[in-house]
């Protein structure tokens, strides 16, 4: 039988690999669906009520599709339906803390937007030092892990796996010192760097993709290239 999940993306998406970890981690087959946002098809206007990705397509057992958007929305729709590893806290306080953090995870990416896309020095500098503070602010949560809760993978670490990943293209051209003195926040990086639902979100061509998307926004950081 086909999978009755199908996953729209595109691939530097940070909020399309929170879902596509999210179903790795649970262990669900799904189909996954590749566009390009600078050229987006008809059919996914037609059924994207924002024009972004992800989208989550779930077949009903009668055939007929429904269609989730909002990576919150769809990570938190695969907790609630689907078997495998519990991704949130039992605990409704535990849990609306996670929810939380997810977001303080949405806000980094805003910052991350800037900071990649920006032509000008002065404007990647206040992303750069943006980031950093909030990076310190989670330095200042995070326990002995090696998750974000400790031994338990949760959703939080899927929304903040696509924040790290992108400094290990960013900082092979520039170091950005946005992780310096902070080693709870290093080992934390190291722990989902090295997990597989992290490593099968993107394509093995993704540092390649960022760099491409570096150089067409002709981004101020690769002009800090050594």
């Amino acid at each position: 039988m086909s999978p009755t999940l199908t996953l729209v993306s595109h691939l530097l998406c940070p909020y399309v690999q929170r879902a596509a970890i999210a179903l790795h981690e649970k262990g669900v087959p799904f189909e996954r669906v590749v566009i390009d946002l600078a050229n987006k098809p008809r059919w996914f206007l037609d059924i994207s009520p924002l024009g972004k990705v992800p989208l989550l397509k779930v077949r009903r057992p009668d055939g007929s599709e429904a269609v989730l958007f909002e990576s919150n929305v769809i990570c938190e729709y695969l907790e609630e339906t689907q078997p495998g590893a519990r991704l949130h806290p039992e605990d409704p306080l535990t849990r609306a803390e996670h929810r939380a953090w997810m977001e303080f995870g949405s806000a980094i990416l805003a910052d991350l937007w800037g900071y990649e896309t920006t032509q000008d020095a002065a404007v990647f500098e206040q992303k750069r030092l943006a980031l950093a503070a909030k990076f310190e602010r989670l330095e200042a949560t995070l326990g002995d892990g090696p998750y974000f809760a400790g031994s338990s993978f949760s959703l939080v670490d899927a929304v903040f796996a696509p924040v790290f990943r992108y400094f290990e293209v960013f900082d092979a051209i520039s170091d950005s010192r946005v992780f310096d003195g902070k080693p709870r926040l290093n080992a934390w990086r190291q722990a989902l760097a090295a997990r597989p639902s992290v490593r099968d979100a993107v394509v093995p061509e993704y540092p390649q993709h960022l760099m491409a998307f570096l150089r067409k926004h002709q981004a101020h950081l690769l002009t800090l290239a050594a």
